[in-house]
Formats: C-alpha cells, sequence, structure tokens
C-alpha cells in the first residue's frame, strides 16, 4: 500500500469525510481514516513497473470504473430474456437438449416480443430515450458476445409466418442487442432500466405483461414442446432446490446492467412459484402466442400417463404389479388417447393436461379399487397379507398396506420435516443487493458488508456446522433399493392377497367402491369440487397428503383429479345419480 501514490486522489470518504487515501494490492483507494475501501482504481500509466502484464489489462483503472458506475442502457424485456437464458442453460445440465435453448424458447420469445410490439416490428414500444435503432446491429456490441444471447440470428418459420402481424424480414431475423450507456444517455432517475417506471404503468388491453413467474411458463411450454422428461412438479421442485434461476434471478444479470428502483419490484421475488398459478400462465402465455397444436403425446412419450404411473409407483414403494392396474384404469377411461392428452392452445377451450396430477390421481383411483381406503376394509386385508407373510417367509411376499403405511409415514415425515426446516432458514436477502435509487448505493453496500461480517461472527461463535452442499438433481425423492428394517422396499410384492382368478383374469377381492364426489360443482363455478377433510377416511386423507407433498400442490387439487377420473371410470353411476335427482325435481314440482 503506497501513501504517496495515493495523494493525487482528493475526493472525499463518503464514510467519514476525510481526505486521507492509500493503495490497496488490488489498486483501489482505501481511507485510512476509517478504512472504507471505495469502487475507485487507480489508472495505471507506467507498464513498465508492472511485470508479465499483458497491454489488453493497461489502463482500465477511473474510465473503466465510470462506465460500470453508468452502466448499460437496458429495457425490462432484456432483463427478462437474460433470466430465460440462465434458466435454458439450467435446463441444459439437468440433461435436456441443446435444441429447447437455441430453437424453441428462442422461437417462443421472441414471438412474445413480436406480439407485445417489443421488438421484431415497425413501432416497437419503447420510450424517447432509445429509438428503434435498438433492432439494428452495432459493431460496438462485441462485448455482449462474450455471453450467447438467447435472440441470435436463427430463422423460426413456425411461428413467425403463422402471426397475426408478420413483419419485414429485415427486423425478424435481427438480435436484440443491450446497448451500452453513452455520455448522453443515462438511466432513468427511477430506476436502473430505461423503462421501469413505464413497465410497471403499463397495463394495455389484450397484452401479457411478462413477470419472473411468466419465465417459468415459457420454460414449461418448451419443455412439453420438446416432450421432455420433466413435468411441471419438477420444474418448480429443481426451481426450489435452486437448480433453475428464479428467486433473485438478477443476480445473474451483467454488472453492467445496473438494477434499482422500480426495477426490483419487476425483478424481485419473495414467494417460491405455486402449481396452479403457473399452470394458469401457462395457458395465458401460450393462447397469447396463438401457439399451434404441441406435438403428439403418444403412449412412447414420457408424460403419458402409463409411464408417469410407473415412475409415481416407484417413488412411494408400491408394487410393480399395480402397474397393469393402472394402464387398465387410463385405457377405460380414455385418457391415454392423443387427442386427450395433446395441447392445442388455438382450441375453443385451450386446456393442457395436468400429467404428473392426473397420473397420481389414477394410483389413488387403483388404490381404492383394491383396498376401498374406508379406515377398515384395509386394516383387515393386511391382517391376511401378515399371516401369510409369517407363514411363508421364503414365498414372495404379499402387500401389507399397514406396513408400507408405516414405512412411508416415517419418510415422509422425516422429508417433510426436512423441507420445511430448510424453507424457515431460506435468505430471501441477495447477495447483489437492490437499492432504491443510485444515491442509496453506497450505503446499502455498506450494509450488506456488515451483515455479512456479523454473520460470520455469529456462526463462528455458536460453532455451527458448515452448510451442506447441494444434492444433484433427481426425478426421484426417495430412494428404495436398500433394504431395511424401517425402509422396506415393496416393489417386489404380490398383489394376490387382494386379487382373486376368475376365468382368464384377476379381480379384486373388493366388490365396494365409494365415490370422492357424489356431486359437480355446476360449469361456471370456479372449482370442480371441494375437500373437506373430516368428511373422508383416514387412510384416504393420508394417501392424498402423501401425492400432493411429493408434486408440492394443494390437497384439494389430487381430490378435484381423482373424482374426474372416477367420473370417466363410472360413468353409469353418475348418470344414474342424475336421472334420480331429476326425477326428484319433478315430484317436488307436483
Amino acid at each position: 500500500m503506497d501513501l504517496e501514490e495515493a495523494k493525487e486522489f482528493k475526493d472525499r470518504c463518503s464514510q467519514c469525510a476525510a481526505v486521507s487515501w492509500g493503495l490497496t494490492d488490488e489498486g483501489k483507494y482505501y481511507c485510512t481514516s476509517c478504512h472504507n475501501v471505495t469502487e475507485r482504481s487507480r489508472e495505471v500509466i507506467n507498464t513498465g513497473a508492472i511485470p508479465n502484464t499483458k497491454i489488453q489489462a493497461i489502463n482500465r483503472g477511473l474510465k473503466r470504473k465510470r462506465k460500470l458506475e453508468k452502466g448499460w442502457d437496458w429495457y425490462v424485456c432484456e432483463g427478462f430474456q437474460h433470466i430465460l437464458y440462465q434458466q435454458a442453460k439450467a435446463l441444459q445440465t439437468l440433461g435436456v437438449g441443446p435444441e429447447l435453448k437455441n430453437e424453441v424458447l428462442h422461437n417462443f420469445w421472441k414471438r412474445y416480443l413480436q406480439k407485445s410490439k417489443q421488438a421484431y416490428c415497425k413501432n416497437p414500444v419503447y420510450t424517447s430515450r432509445r429509438k428503434t435503432t435498438v433492432l439494428e446491429d452495432n459493431p460496438s456490441h462485441s462485448d455482449w458476445d462474450s455471453e450467447p444471447e438467447l435472440l441470435s440470428d436463427l430463422s423460426c418459420p413456425s411461428f413467425v409466418e403463422s402471426g397475426a402481424e408478420s413483419q419485414p424480414e429485415v427486423h425478424a431475423q435481427k438480435p436484440l442487442p443491450i446497448i451500452k450507456a453513452s455520455q448522453s444517455e443515462t438511466a432513468s432517475v427511477c430506476s436502473g432500466s430505461l423503462d421501469g417506471v413505464e413497465y410497471s404503468l403499463r397495463k394495455e388491453k389484450g397484452i401479457v405483461k411478462m413477470t419472473v413467474p411468466r419465465t417459468l411458463a415459457f420454460c414449461y411450454l418448451s419443455l412439453l414442446w420438446q416432450r421432455e422428461t420433466i413435468t411441471l412438479a419438477d420444474l418448480l421442485r429443481f426451481v426450489e432446490e435452486e437448480h433453475i434461476p428464479y428467486i433473485n434471478a438478477f443476480q445473474h444479470f451483467p454488472e453492467e446492467m445496473k438494477l434499482y428502483g422500480r426495477d426490483k419490484g419487476i425483478f424481485a421475488i419473495e414467494s417460491w412459484p405455486n402449481y396452479e398459478d403457473i399452470y394458469k400462465k401457462i395457458i395465458e402465455v401460450a393462447t397469447f402466442l396463438d401457439l399451434p397444436r404441441f406435438p403428439d403425446i403418444t403412449e412412447d412419450c414420457c408424460l403419458h400417463p402409463n409411464i408417469l404411473c410407473m415412475k409415481y409407483l416407484m417413488e412411494v414403494n408400491l408394487p410393480d404389479e399395480m402397474h397393469d392396474l393402472t394402464c387398465h384404469v387410463v385405457k377405460v377411461t380414455g385418457i391415454g388417447e392423443v387427442d386427450f392428452l395433446t395441447f392445442d392452445p388455438i382450441a375453443k377451450k385451450a386446456k393442457t393436461v395436468k400429467y404428473d396430477v392426473q397420473a397420481v390421481a389414477v394410483i389413488v383411483v387403483v388404490l381404492k379399487l383394491l383396498f376401498l381406503l374406508d379406515d377398515n376394509l384395509e386394516w383387515s386385508l393386511s391382517n391376511i397379507a401378515e399371516k401369510y407373510n409369517e407363514k411363508n417367509e421364503e414365498d414372495k411376499p404379499w402387500f401389507d398396506f399397514r406396513k408400507w403405511y408405516q414405512v412411508m409415514k416415517k419418510a415422509i415425515d422425516e422429508k417433510k420435516q426436512k423441507w420445511e426446516e430448510a424453507r424457515a432458514k431460506y435468505l430471501w436477502k441477495s447477495e447483489k443487493p437492490l437499492y432504491h435509487s443510485a444515491i442509496d448505493r453506497s450505503v446499502v453496500y455498506k450494509r450488506r458488508e456488515m451483515v455479512v461480517s456479523l454473520q460470520k461472527q455469529f456462526s463462528t461463535l455458536v460453532d455451527s456446522t458448515p452448510t451442506v452442499e447441494k444434492k444433484s438433481p433427481s426425478s426421484f425423492q426417495f430412494s428404495w433399493t436398500e433394504e431395511g428394517s424401517d425402509r422396506t422396499c415393496f416393489h417386489g410384492h404380490s398383489l394376490q392377497g387382494v386379487l382373486k382368478q376368475k376365468g382368464q383374469s384377476l379381480m379384486t377381492k373388493n366388490s365396494l367402491y365409494w365415490l370422492s364426489t357424489q356431486k359437480f360443482c355446476k360449469s361456471y363455478c370456479k372449482h370442480v369440487t371441494t375437500y373437506e377433510e373430516s368428511n373422508f377416511s383416514l387412510s384416504y386423507q393420508f394417501i392424498l397428503n402423501l401425492f400432493s407433498f411429493l408434486l408440492r400442490i394443494k390437497t384439494s387439487l389430487l381430490h378435484e383429479e381423482v373424482s374426474l377420473i372416477e367420473k370417466r371410470l363410472f360413468k353409469a353411476k353418475y348418470s344414474t345419480t342424475k336421472k334420480k335427482s331429476s326425477r326428484s325435481r319433478k315430484v317436488r314440482k307436483c
């Protein structure tokens, strides 16, 4: 640290107002009175004093810092573009093919910018601070080339040509660059982005406004188009486990993209994504983009209920023999048909199937067919299976519902406790502090440094154990490969205790069944049916709570899907109930 070389710096310290500076090893100025380190650095002139240094690294001091402090001119849509790019890269590391980022998501995002009139059109909705030259190439943007842009020069014949407003090819093939700040252009006083204030106030009818949750809608639509193995529940769980950027995704913005003021309300998220909310946004985005019919979901696709049922049977440690029964239910109800499963946004009633919820609902229906789940029959069948297993230890064991319940309850309780603790300990504050205006920047950063320092001191005092590294992502939350006294694997167990031979086919010993919903809500109602826990057996509640936790959904949503499966499976019962109700109305009228 050379005090002599720091004498040329005459600014007052922002903390103590003293003019006494020294130089750190990195070349930054620090106050010798209060030891406050500034972001200003000394400009190097004499290259001979620095051995083994390339010429390109010289003369970056104060000039470079001034550029960083001012930052680039950027728009809100460019911020969302960066988040989408980071999410696409994260999905690629999870095993998704590169075409999702380079082709599918690229085309969806390009179409959104065109439909919302933000880019790829003659008159984009921009403020007067920067004209439509945003769509023109500029050789001075080479610094952004270090990180590939999402909007590269790729053709998208499937979507651009089918749009209601097809634009000239000159604009359709141009990338959307991020412009650096010039001497005459500065960011908005109330936001780091040029249009942060205008964007937050913008309310145009028919325009779907981009938000951070809607980035997940774009990701899922891209996954669905590619027919990838990742379901919506998996996507949201990967977000929760921080394998996909979402909370504080703005931390990945380049340093030159200054973010403060109104930008905080646009990009800062302080809640976990909700399944039903994201599902609705998926429909909204797909309808707004006028996307064509998606590729067919066939039997060999990973999103087909037959394949998903096998996945969730393995997940919850149920016998493999149940898969034949789930396939039969899928066939009888018709939910495995291509037209039923394939998403068509331009249909009269655009509705995509909740593939994961539907598969789990089929398993619940099969469990009711086998064990009734009335807090009586399942335990009687368990007694029979237990006696058989004691007498025939060498034979293939019969499935014991009671034993399975005990194993799963312990496993799910442990999992749930860890999940709740992780949520309670989650730090919502970002490593990159947000501030309301550029004036508050130094104060906010100083406070952040103090908080980090105090956290380190506190962790040292309490001798806390180091944080556990993130586990590698997996489609399964449980592993049942290792057998143990309290973690028995039921995959190879037999259903012989609950099935009986009738001719050449197998029938369930249980001939009874109770419907989860006797009467559905009317068409104008927001929900199909209601779910009151007190009206149902404890076994049924446990099954619903188990699967609801695995998918991170509300129990009522799963109950509703079970009721819809039953409505398809027992058409005769529902039609009889409907006739009886209509007859009773006629009698009352008389």
